[in-house]
């Protein structure tokens, strides 16, 4: 049995990332941590990888943080914030900042930071039969790992905060018709549809994905003419790539383009 906490598998152009505890439905310790992180670090540094697919292994696609690891034995406390911003925070904020995009395949259960890792990645597909779980209230916690930004601005509100208080999960199929995930489909049909994606984003213009990243996420908190001056400067960093005058070229010549990914620099 692969006891690796997390493993890697180099694809053609991406990288399939792998939470890797099944018997604990992918639950988070700190060497899982350590070892996403250096996933992660190693596919940013790699000028092959164009975009990413996280998944889990087993029958869940993680189910958060693994309380074993981290036991309250009767009178003692635990400064989880602590682990927030030793471990969780900044996974969030690198899967958020990847040059490319990262695409999760749920295949199970995703609950507490579980679910939000997931959120964090730019592109979610779920399996039918998995949900989505924020698992918080069930101990007396917050929603982490940008649970309380995310949900609001996905589902609104009065969705967000019943979902935080009350816990409950939400099938996949529910997660695509309120807008939370991007779409739920077969199980059996789960890891094709997310490497295909994935093949389409490895072959496509991963600078000006990169690009269009960077401005979604300032469009959060951006008024209009701060956005439009980010606009303004992100798409004339978007015109001096290779790609745009590819991606014109290949439009007037009626084929398809061939994008290498890189910057103008």
């Amino acid at each position: 049995m692969d006891e690796t906490p997390v493993r890697v598998e180099k694809r053609a152009g991406y990288r399939v990332v792998t939470l890797n505890r099944p018997q604990r439905l992918n639950a988070f310790t700190e060497d899982m941590h350590r070892a996403l992180k250096a996933a992660l670090d190693e596919a940013e540094a790699d000028r092959d990888c164009r975009t990413l697919l996280l998944t889990g292994a087993g029958r869940g696609f993680c189910a958060g943080q693994d309380l074993n690891d981290r036991l309250v034995k009767p009178g003692e406390t635990i400064m989880l914030s602590a682990t927030l911003e030793q471990y969780y925070n900044p996974l969030i904020r690198k899967l958020r900042a990847l040059p490319f995009p990262v695409v999760a395949a749920v295949n199970g259960v995703a609950a507490g930071a579980g679910a939000n890792i997931a959120l964090a990645c730019d592109i979610v597909l779920a399996a039918k039969s998995a949900n989505f779980v924020q698992a918080f209230a069930k101990i007396g916690l917050v929603p982490d790992s940008g649970g309380s930004w995310f949900l609001p601005r996905l589902l609104g509100s009065a969705r967000a905060r019943a979902l935080a208080l009350l816990a409950e999960p939400v099938s996949a199929e529910k997660a695509e018709n309120w807008g939370l995930i991007w779409k739920s489909v077969a199980d059996g049909d789960l890891m094709a549809e997310a490497e295909k994606l994935c093949a389409r984003f490895a072959a496509g213009p991963t600078y000006g994905y990169s690009l269009i990243k960077r401005a979604l996420d300032a469009s959060e908190t951006n008024d209009l003419s701060t956005q439009l001056d980010l606009e303004r400067d992100l798409q004339r960093d978007a015109g001096m790539s290779p790609d745009y005058g590819e991606g014109v070229r290949a439009f007037m010549e009626k084929r398809p383009p061939r994008f290498t990914g890189r910057n103008g620099g």
